[in-house]
C-alpha cells in the first residue's frame, strides 16, 4: 500500500526516491551507451547485451519516476493506468531482449565467434555492482519508510541488475584469463534467463496494477 503522509519526514523520503529514480534513468543510459560501444568494437555479445538491458532499465525507470510524481501528489487512490501500461512496455522490451540474447548465443555458437577482448566488460561490471548494489539497498530502505509497495519493488529489480552485472563479470573474467571458448555466448544465455525473469516479473505486475483499478 502506498503513503503520500505530509510530514516533514515523508517529504523528505519522497525526495530521496525521486532522486534515486532520476539516477537511475542517468546512469543507465551512460551505461548502455558505454556497453554497446565497447561491446561493438570488441565483439563482445554479453557487454553488448547487457548494453541493451541498461536501456530497458531506462524505460522502467521512467515508469517508475512518473508513479512516484503522481503518487507524491495522489497517493494511492485513483491508481494511474499508465503504470500498467509502463509495466506492460517494459515487459515486452525485456521478452524482445531475450528472443535477441538467444538468437545472438546461437549464432555466437555457430560461428565460433570470440571476443577480441573482454576488459571493458570486467570494469563496467565491477562499478555496475559496486553502484547497484548500494541503489538498491537505498530504494528498499526508503520504500519501506514511505510504506510504498511499488519502489521496493522497484529496489528488488535494482538487485536483479547486480546479479546480471555478476554474470557479466563472470564470463569476461573467464575469458579475459583463460580464453575458454563459448563463454561469451553462455553469458548471453545467463543474461537472456534474468531478463525473462524480469519481463514475467513486470507482465505479473501490471496484471497486479489492473486488479487493484478494477477493486477501486
Amino acid at each position: 500500500m502506498e503513503t503520500t503522509l505530509n510530514t516533514p519526514y515523508a517529504q523528505s523520503g519522497w525526495k530521496i526516491a525521486t532522486g534515486l529514480a532520476i539516477f537511475t534513468v542517468l546512469y543507465n543510459v551512460a551505461e548502455g551507451v558505454v556497453s554497446l560501444y565497447f561491446g561493438s568494437q570488441e565483439q563482445a555479445l554479453t557487454l553488448a547485451g547487457f548494453g541493451a538491458d541498461s536501456f530497458i532499465e531506462v524505460v522502467s525507470g521512467l515508469g517508475i519516476l512518473a508513479m512516484i510524481v503522481r503518487l507524491r501528489r495522489f497517493g494511492a487512490a485513483d491508481r494511474s493506468r499508465f503504470e500498467k501500461l509502463a509495466l506492460q512496455i517494459t515487459g515486452t522490451c525485456f521478452y524482445l531482449l531475450v528472443a535477441g540474447l538467444v538468437v545472438g548465443a546461437g549464432v555466437s555458437l555457430w560461428e565460433g565467434r570470440q571476443p577480441t577482448s573482454t576488459m571493458a566488460g570486467i570494469v563496467i561490471s565491477v562499478l555496475s555492482i559496486a553502484i547497484m548494489r548500494v541503489l538498491a539497498s537505498w530504494k528498499i530502505r526508503t520504500g519501506k519508510q514511505l510504506q510504498s509497495a511499488s519502489i521496493i519493488a522497484d529496489g528488488k529489480c535494482t538487485m536483479v541488475c547486480v546479479y546480471m552485472s555478476v554474470v557479466l563479470l563472470i564470463s569476461s573474467a573467464l575469458y579475459e584469463l583463460l580464453h575458454i571458448l563459448y563463454i561469451d555466448a553462455a553469458g548471453m544465455l545467463g543474461l537472456a534467463w534474468f531478463s525473462f525473469k524480469e519481463g514475467k516479473e513486470s507482465f505479473e505486475k501490471a496484471e497486479d496494477a489492473a486488479a487493484c483499478c478494477s477493486h477501486c
